[in-house]
């Protein structure tokens, strides 16, 4: 193939990925390996290469092509992914992995992280990465003693925060922590985008998010073991119980408005989704499986410090001691309102299990609060009721729910 041809081949592809309308243009984008970051260089030579052709994108508000390759390109971390620069791969996110006919990899717009010191992407205002497949190839599979505990794959600025940043179609295999946007008071993050990334984290925690107060996004995301299935099997035993052993939550977040969570799926993490102090929003459409607490909801005021909760199933039945085990667990101050979700029980081969929860929803704390259920189906646990009050200050509202023997539950305290 001619390299003009192949070139303008690179330009159809970014428009269409990102899509673009009308003519794509030389500044639009170029493919990464104009920039000589190539399959058969050093990861050293490609992280520096990578960054030669970020550097172009940023002031010109380009697209990179990360050109899909049967060999991945190896890079090193400390790369910033500086304002207005893109990098686009071809993949949708590609849970349980594509797969080189010939040996046990990834292909397609991959790029192959063994440096163990530095993040690999930092993230500044208006970027975006998408399409992409992030594969830590030294990462164990059977050795929990051996697990790798890489710094995040992508991280917000520590120094500038970053402002309006989508992350979408990513997946990952072997990542220790996937997303990292814990900001800081005095360079926030706001208008953050994930949508669509696939992976398991091995320290528990795939996306998490603080200080960001402007409506940060996290849509359809896929946390399971499994993922990396095709590419050279799944997580043992072993390892997902000491990922779970972690106590770690697999969605966290704290000082963020109005969060929007909608279709997030996680798989043998101690905790689920954890909704800090200083949060609010709205939680929809969800299963947190094979974990020890699903949703924990804190509130450290009784003014914007609620949560809707709905449309979901947890599945608490690993991780700890039976009388740990809570689907739901809310304490602190403000309003959570909970509707159509049910939570059960039981055995599952991928990891330990205890096989009951406690009970559906513990109520701790001693500052008032107030809690309303609608329409729940709560079974397999362990208590006589299904709700547990510690809070003698709590609020808590019951109405054409059912409990474990399949009677209507309705309660107000």
């Amino acid at each position: 193939m001619k390299a003009g041809m192949k070139y303008r081949i690179c330009l159809v592809v970014l428009a269409a990925v990102v899509s673009v309308c009308g003519t794509v243009s030389a500044d639009m984008g170029r493919s990464i390996r104009e920039f000589g970051v190539l399959p058969e260089n050093s990861a050293k030579v490609n992280a520096q290469n990578l960054q030669k052709a970020i550097d172009w994108a940023a002031v010109r508000g380009a697209a990179l092509f990360v050109e899909p390759s049967a060999e991945p390109y190896r890079v090193d971390g400390g790369i910033v992914l500086r304002r207005n620069a893109s990098l686009i791969g071809v993949q949708g996110p590609v849970g349980r992995g594509t797969r080189h006919p010939d040996k046990p990899q990834p292909v397609g717009s991959v790029f192959a992280i063994e440096d163990e010191t530095h993040p690999f992407l930092t993230v500044e205002t208006a970027t975006q990465i998408r399409g992409i497949q992030f594969w830590y190839p030294k990462q164990t599979l059977a050795e929990p003693s051996k697990i790798i505990a890489y710094p995040p794959t992508i991280q917000v600025s520590p120094t500038h925060g970053a402002q309006g940043v989508t992350l979408s179609c990513l997946t990952f295999f072997g990542e220790y922590l996937a997303m990292d946007f814990k900001a800081r008071p005095d360079a926030i993050c706001e208008q953050i985008l994930i949508e669509h990334c696939y992976g398991y984290p091995l320290s528990g925690t795939f996306v998490q998010i603080d200080y960001c107060y402007d409506i940060p996004r996290i849509l359809h995301c896929h946390v399971n073991p499994a993922n990396r299935r095709f590419i050279d099997g799944q997580y043992d035993k072993k390892v997902v119980d000491a990922v779970m052993a972690r106590r770690t939550f697999c969605y966290w977040f704290d000082h963020t408005d109005n969060a929007q969570l909608i279709d997030l799926f996680a798989f043998g993490t101690w905790g689920g989704i954890w909704l800090g102090p200083a949060t609010y929003g709205q939680l929809t459409n969800f299963n947190l499986d094979c974990v020890a607490v699903g949703i924990h909801k804190l509130g450290n005021s009784s003014f914007g410090r609620n949560w809707q909760i709905a449309q979901g199933s947890i599945i608490a039945n690993a991780g700890a001691p039976l009388e740990e085990i809570h689907p739901l667990i809310v304490e602190g101050k403000g309003h959570t309102a909970i509707s159509n979700v049910e939570a059960f029980s039981g055995p599952n081969g991928a990891l330990t299990t205890v096989g009951q929860s406690q009970d559906f929803l513990l109520v701790r704390g001693s500052k008032h609060l107030t809690v309303s259920l609608t329409g729940c189906r709560m079974r397999n646990y362990a208590a006589d009721e299904p709700i547990t009050i510690e809070n003698p200050e709590a609020l808590v509202q019951a109405a054409v729910c059912v409990d474990k023997a399949e009677e209507a539950y309705n309660r107000l305290r």
